[in-house]
Order: structure tokens, then C-alpha cells, then sequence
């Protein structure tokens, strides 16, 4: 699950619900910034008052720490990155999403059941479909 799949799981956004339903995420080390960024990006955009980002990110902060909670994450170690220098250049993603791609595929070949990707960025999307990856959003 990238980033822009995990926001929606705190803030109230076009197919929140659905995303809500998913059990045993696997994540990104690096969403941890992106999601607070997105997050702190609506209270900016008076989407979100301050003190309901303070709340969704403490939330999601409870939730990363608590290994028993949603999320499994996966920790961004030199083969990820290494995979994530080739995948920026084969899928003309942004550096963090080629993380996030790379991440996908270093779980997917640790465990081939795990064979979903939910984001709703376009583009990286589209790269995760062509790696193979069934899709949950755009």
C-alpha cells in the first residue's frame, strides 16, 4: 500500500470506506514521512483543521508503533534502494514512489501471496500494473 492509499484511512477522502475494510497492510518504511506530509498538506489547504492533523497523525503514529495494529513495514535496507535507482528510470516514477514500488516487489518476492498494490497515484500505479501487481485504485 503506497502513501496516498494510507491517507485515506484517516482522512475522509473518495473511497476511504473500502480502504478501511483492508487488513495486513505492508508498508513502506518511508510512508511514515509521506503520510505526515500529506496529512500536514491538508490542514495547509484547509481541508483539515490543525488540531484534526495533530489527531490523524497521532493516530497513524499509534498505529506504526503498535506491531500488533494494521501495518507490517518494510524497512528500507540498501536492496530497496538499489532496485528503487532502477525502477525511477525503468517507470519515470518520483524517487519516493520507486521506493514504495520497491518495497512492493522485496515483499512480493518474500512472500508471492502478497501480490496487491492500493495506491491512487496514476502514474505509479500504472508502474506497479506493469510489475505485475494486481491493483486496488486508480
Amino acid at each position: 500500500m503506497d502513501s496516498s492509499a494510507i491517507v485515506k484511512i484517516y482522512a475522509d477522502e473518495a473511497e476511504s470506506d473500502a480502504i478501511r475494510q483492508i487488513e495486513n497492510l505492508v508498508i513502506s518504511g518511508i510512508a511514515r514521512v509521506e503520510v505526515i506530509s500529506a496529512i500536514s498538506r491538508k490542514r495547509r489547504m484547509g481541508e483539515l483543521t490543525g488540531a484534526e492533523a495533530r489527531t490523524l497523525i497521532a493516530e497513524f503514529g499509534f498505529e506504526l508503533a503498535d506491531s500488533s495494529q494494521r501495518y507490517f513495514v518494510v524497512g528500507v535496507t540498501d536492496p530497496i534502494i538499489e532496485l528503487a535507482s532502477e525502477i525511477v528510470v525503468s517507470h519515470d516514477l518520483r524517487a519516493y514512489d520507486s521506493v514504495q514500488l520497491a518495497s512492493a516487489i522485496a515483499t512480493r518476492d518474500a512472500d508471492p501471496n502478497c501480490t496487491t498494490f492500493a495506491c491512487f497515484d496514476a502514474r505509479l500505479a500504472e508502474a506497479a500494473g506493469a510489475e505485475g501487481f494486481d491493483l486496488i485504485g486508480s
